[in-house]
């Protein structure tokens, strides 16, 4: 009898039952999206001081750019004020007015400081000359004017004279559009000028090195009219003025980056990159000369969460699991009380189950030893051989259920499973059974399952089938159609015309319903007029251990 008491507990806990990791498992959803909301905040509160942080770099990078832009310029309007004052200015005096004011020519980030006169194109020639008759023997003006030029800015000095700035001798910047443009902008404007993204006759070697300058127009006095006498200049390898102006920022940890007029990859100026992973992005456009930048600035963090986040996650983590393991406790005990109660009901059903088997199994085995009797005493030649070949078929009926308890009810091969239900029609010379399969392992509900199966048909057929003749022959192979699935298939030949049965017979039920559920595939079982025909699909599955429950007391 099953308890009432329990069976009454166990049902107004149902909803425990049903779902038994389930409300565990809820509660642990609960807590970890609490969690995750908790680092959301946490994140999004970081992400705000981050982007404010970001905002006072971004303003302290952008006045350190302007700060060595102004202090370029004021070196400038030396160099103006010079050629501004004095008719002719010799190299000698411009290169110690240059190394006075400049040093080694790399202060505030620049490749140093030069001098180039505005003339019209028709004075080129006698320029030229003139400055060969003075001693400079190799200057010349390149590229050479085009028809349309009207004016021409030749590089006459720049200092100091290092190997990349002598290269730039006698270079017409007039000629090239940015410089030109630049140049215009200085004139009109009356105060210094940059130019645009160029790329510097210093670096000709280096295609990829991009850079800019800066003109200080130089205005002269004469008939009261002012007039433009030349330009001083001072070109710049951005990615140079960068790193001159990061030693006035401390921060170093984010990533900058200068664009010339507007963020493009071909506008790239100059970069600076930390390690680390990009944060959120800010730009800010600021005035250099008349020529716009923008300054686009990314801060760095070490890792994807900070330190607090991480610290949240892991306790919220922790507190998740708990939680969960308290529903667990909780719903556990409503588990155990449904598992008894199901336990119970299948232990009747079973009982009822193998008492029906008991009757059915005595009645198919009387009738296999009669049908072995009678096909040993055809076969017989004195009653000793008769008495023999009958007990050893008759042992070997016994022989299904010695196979799973010789390996401990561990895995069993198929083809020993087939075997020993076919072993009493498989002695002496002309064997009645033909058997053929790889080498195929099978776990104990499966070759229990199996061996009913082949025990129905073998019995089938020595009643009304192959084995009930001398000349009936069964054929029986198995393949492996994968590696979770098998297939055998069974053929009988020689035995009395098969007609199909008019009623379905308890075996029958047995093998395509109860055997087909076990092994959870249809059973093809076909009475062909030649013979009976089945195949069945046998799953190739790993053995679980089965234990009775116990009842504590």
């Amino acid at each position: 009898m099953i308890d009432q008491a329990l069976l009454d507990r166990v049902q107004k806990q149902a909803w425990f039952h049903k779902y038994p990791r389930g409300w565990p498992f809820l509660l642990f959803v609960i807590a970890s999206i609490t969690t995750a909301v908790s680092v959301m905040a946490i994140e999004r509160a970081d992400q705000q001081t981050r982007l404010v942080e970001l905002d006072r770099n971004l303003t302290e990078i952008s006045s350190a750019l302007q700060r060595r832009v102004t202090e370029n310029i004021a070196l400038l309007r030396a160099g103006s004020a010079l050629f501004a004052t004095q008719q002719d200015v010799t190299p000698e005096q411009f290169g110690e007015f240059a190394k006075d004011l400049q040093g080694d020519g790399t202060l505030y980030g620049s490749m140093g400081m030069g001098w180039a006169p505005l003339m019209p194109v028709s004075r080129l020639a006698d320029f030229e000359v003139a400055v060969q008759q003075s001693g400079r023997l190799d200057f010349s003006v390149t590229p050479r004017p085009e028809l349309w030029q009207e004016y021409a800015a030749p590089i006459v000095y720049l200092q100091p004279l290092s190997l990349p700035n002598q290269r730039a001798i006698g270079y017409d910047m007039y000629s090239d559009p940015t410089r030109r443009q630049a140049i215009d902008r200085a004139i009109a404007r009356r105060g210094p000028s940059a130019t645009g993204l160029v790329h510097l006759v210093q670096d000709r070697d280096n295609p990829a090195a991009v850079g800019f300058l800066i003109y200080m127009p130089v205005f002269v006095e004469a008939g009261g009219r002012r007039s433009v006498k030349g330009l001083v200049f001072s070109p710049f390898r951005a990615q140079t003025f960068l790193s001159s102006a990061s030693e006035l920022y401390r921060n170093d940890s984010i990533d900058v980056a200068i664009y010339d007029n507007h963020v493009a990859p071909d506008m790239l100026l100059a970069e600076q990159r930390a390690e680390g992973m990009s944060g959120p992005v800010l730009e800010r456009r600021i005035d250099v000369g008349g020529q716009v930048w923008v300054v686009q600035v990314s801060d760095r963090k070490a890792g994807v969460l900070t330190t607090l986040s991480r610290i949240t996650l892991f306790f919220g983590a922790l507190a998740s699991l708990m939680v969960m393991a308290i529903g667990r406790l909780i719903t556990k005990r409503a588990a155990e009380d449904r598992r008894a109660l199901e336990w119970f009901t299948s232990q009747a059903s079973i009982r009822n189950s193998l008492t029906r088997e008991l009757n059915h199994r005595v009645k198919n085995t009387l009738a296999n030893v009669l049908s072995i009797a009678a096909l040993t005493r055809r076969r017989s030649t004195s009653i000793d051989d008769f008495t023999e070949s009958l007990t050893a078929r008759i042992r070997a009926l016994s022989a299904t259920h010695d196979l799973l308890s010789q390996s401990d009810w561990g895995n069993a091969a198929l083809g020993d499973i087939v075997r020993s239900e076919l072993a009493p029609y498989m002695e002496g010379q002309e064997s009645h059974v033909t058997m053929s399969g790889p080498t195929i392992k099978l776990a104990p509900n499966d070759a229990m399952s199996l061996g009913l199966a082949i025990h129905e048909l073998a019995t089938n057929a020595a009643k009304y089938g192959a084995l009930s003749t001398i000349e009936g022959r069964i054929h029986v192979h198995w393949v492996l159609l994968s590696p979770e699935l098998a297939e055998i298939h069974w053929r009988e030949e020689g035995g009395p015309p098969v007609v199909q049965p008019d009623k379905r017979g308890f075996g029958r039920d047995l093998i395509e319903k109860i055997v087909a559920h076990e092994l959870k595939s249809e059973v093809d079982l076909r009475f062909n007029p030649g013979g009976v025909e089945c195949r069945l699909k046998v799953p190739v599955r790993a053995s679980r251990e089965f234990v009775l429950r116990t009842e504590k007391r």
